[in-house]
């Protein structure tokens, strides 16, 4: 038994619906209906009468609704009550932070906020650095204080903004990235670099395969790139050659010369600076920009009071946001 299959079938019970749901929880609507069954298959008996339509819970499943929602509430009162013990962490503020933003943004942006945020060197923090999924079901489970996660128009996290509350923190410009051509010396050796990619888009000559670092399928990142292809206005012929869901490996690939990869922009500054990476496109083509975000549970209707030192940082980044 796991938890979270109450809390899928709670959610089911309330929207009549596997789609909706599994669009709330934050999975796949598959991964959803595995959970569901898995529930199923832990009780002995079948809770939801699938041969209806709007779905509706059998005689058998209305009886454990009753029961699943007295055992996660009994379950939140004894969490909140070992909170309790735990004064001592009550200045540690939890961050739920994809991969990418906790080894590029995040270490920055916190140094710049202890500089200025009076009240930053009276609490610790603590980042949990996850894919985007499980960095979003973390938060929306309750597990941290605080998401900080990327946002664009056209592929939104589906939070509610009846039960969360958002910051904007900056932007963040996602591009296409590659290791520069060597030009050689004298004596033929390479000791000088040349500012043009050793790739580029569109390609040097039409019709030429350029090698391609992407982002594992499922991971945000190959979700914004995808758009970005798509919205090109040539033909981009990509052969994909490596993949992983961390946009730090796809830096490491492309400094070694293995292909092209779309970065964000503050995870090449340095790069850039020391001319180990230069763009692979003219500037504003082929790129996306995405808003850095930061998510709080809305205190009226959180499951437990907010920590003193997040209420303050909230609102301190709220003031700071509307100068």
């Amino acid at each position: 038994m796991e938890t979270k299959w109450l809390e899928d079938f709670v959610s089911l019970a309330e929207t009549r619906s596997f789609s909706r749901s599994a669009q709330l929880r934050h999975v796949t609507q598959p991964a959803f209906s595995r959970r569901i069954q898995a529930l199923e298959a832990w009780t002995g008996i079948d809770l939801v009468d699938r041969s209806s339509y709007p779905t509706r819970l059998t005689p058998a499943g209305e009886t454990f609704h009753a029961q699943a929602l007295e055992i996660l509430e009994a379950l939140n009162a004894t969490r909140n009550m070992m909170r309790g013990f735990q004064a001592a962490g009550q200045d540690t503020i939890e961050f739920a932070v994809p991969h990418t933003l906790a080894f590029t943004f995040f270490p920055h942006w916190l140094m710049e906020l202890r500089q200025h945020f009076k009240g930053a060197g009276a609490f610790k923090t603590r980042l949990t650095a996850l894919n985007v999924h499980d960095a979003v079901l973390r938060f929306t489970e309750g597990a941290c204080d605080l998401l900080i996660a990327y946002h664009h128009d056209a592929l939104p996290l589906q939070l509610s903004g009846d039960r969360y509350e958002l910051l904007s923190l900056g932007t963040e410009t996602l591009a296409p990235y590659s290791k520069p051509r060597v030009a050689p010396g004298r004596e033929g050796q390479a000791t000088a670099t040349d500012a043009s990619p050793m790739f580029s888009l569109p390609p040097a000559r039409p019709g030429q395969s350029v090698p391609f670092l992407s982002y594992a399928s499922g991971a945000y990142m190959a979700r914004v790139v995808e758009m970005i292809l798509q919205r090109a206005d040539v033909p981009l012929p990509l052969d994909a050659v490596y993949e992983t869901d961390m946009a730090e490996g796809l830096k490491a690939m492309a400094l070694e010369g293995h292909g092209l990869a779309f970065l964000p922009e503050s995870s090449v500054r340095q790069e850039l600076q020391s001319r180990r990476l230069v763009r692979a496109s003219a500037a504003g083509r082929f790129e996306a920009t995405m808003e850095v975000r930061l998510y709080r549970e809305r205190p009226e209707g959180a499951r437990h009071a907010p920590k003193a030192g997040a209420q303050a940082l909230w609102e301190f980044l709220g003031r700071q946001s509307a100068a």
